[in-house]
C-alpha cells in the first residue's frame, strides 16, 4: 500500500459513488413503490419508498464491498447493493401476478435510469469544459452500473428479482421447486461468482459464469440503449 494514491482513489470514486448510490437506491425504492400500489404498504410505512439513500444503505453492500472492489481493481470497477425492501407478498391483491410486477420494478427502474443517463450525454456540449469529462464519466458509469445491476438481478435464482419472476411465471410444480432455492440462493451465488472461477483458474478452464450470464447480455443491452438514444 506504499504507492497508494489517495488523490487518484478519490478522483475515481467520485465518478462511481453517485451512479452506484442512485442505482441501488432507486432499485429498492421502485420495489417498495410498486408494492404500495398493489396492496402492500409495508415498505411505505417503514419509510423505504424514498430517494433518500440513507434509508437504503447497507454497511457491507453499499460501503464496504464497493470500496474493496475499487481498491482491488485498481480503481477500475465498483459494485454494490442496498438493503432489500421488505415486501409482504401475502398482502398483494393478486399475489402471483403482483409478485412479478414488484420484482420487475427494480430492474425496470435501473434500465430507465440507464436510458436517461445516456440521453443526458447529449447535453455535455453545453457544460463548462472543465466539467465535461467528470460528468461524462458519471453518466457512462450510470449506464454500466444500472444495466449490469438489472441483468444480474434478472438471473432466475431466488432471492434475486429474476427468481421471484420465475416463481410467478412457472407452473406448478416447477414454481415451488424454484421457490425452495431461496434458502440456498445466496450460497449458490457465492459459489458461481467466486468459487467456480477460482476452480476454473486452477484447472485451466474459463468458468466465469458472471461474464457469460451477466456481462455479455449487459453489453448487448448497453449497445441497444446507446443506439436508441442516438449517442452513436
Amino acid at each position: 500500500m506504499g504507492d497508494f494514491d489517495l488523490y487518484h482513489f478519490l478522483a475515481v470514486a467520485s465518478v462511481w459513488v453517485i451512479p452506484i448510490v442512485l442505482a441501488v437506491t432507486l432499485h429498492e425504492a421502485a420495489h417498495g413503490w410498486m408494492a404500495s400500489k398493489l396492496g402492500d404498504d409495508t415498505a411505505l410505512r417503514m419509510g423505504r419508498v424514498t430517494f433518500n439513500p440513507i434509508k437504503h444503505i447497507d454497511l457491507y453492500g453499499t460501503i464496504i464491498m464497493p470500496a474493496a472492489l475499487l481498491l482491488l481493481s485498481g480503481g477500475q470497477f465498483m459494485f454494490g447493493f442496498a438493503k432489500p425492501v421488505p415486501v409482504n407478498f401475502g398482502r398483494l391483491r393478486r399475489p402471483r401476478l403482483d409478485m412479478i410486477l414488484v420484482a420487475a420494478a427494480g430492474p425496470g427502474a435501473n434500465i430507465l435510469i440507464a436510458i436517461v443517463a445516456t440521453s443526458l450525454m447529449h447535453g455535455l456540449q453545453y457544460l463548462p469544459v472543465e466539467l465535461v469529462d467528470w460528468v461524462f464519466q458519471n453518466l457512462l458509469n450510470a449506464l454500466k452500473v444500472n444495466v449490469i445491476l438489472a441483468m444480474f438481478n434478472l438471473l432466475p435464482l431466488p432471492p434475486l428479482d429474476g427468481g421471484r419472476i420465475a416463481v410467478g411465471l412457472l407452473p406448478e410444480p416447477f414454481s415451488s421447486q424454484v421457490a425452495r432455492l431461496e434458502r440456498v440462493g445466496f450460497a449458490i451465488l457465492i459459489f458461481a461468482l467466486f468459487i467456480l472461477p477460482w476452480i476454473g483458474g486452477k484447472i485451466g478452464l474459463d468458468l466465469n459464469v458472471f461474464t457469460t450470464l451477466v456481462l455479455v447480455p449487459s453489453q448487448a443491452v448497453m449497445e441497444l440503449i446507446i443506439t436508441i438514444t442516438g449517442i452513436r
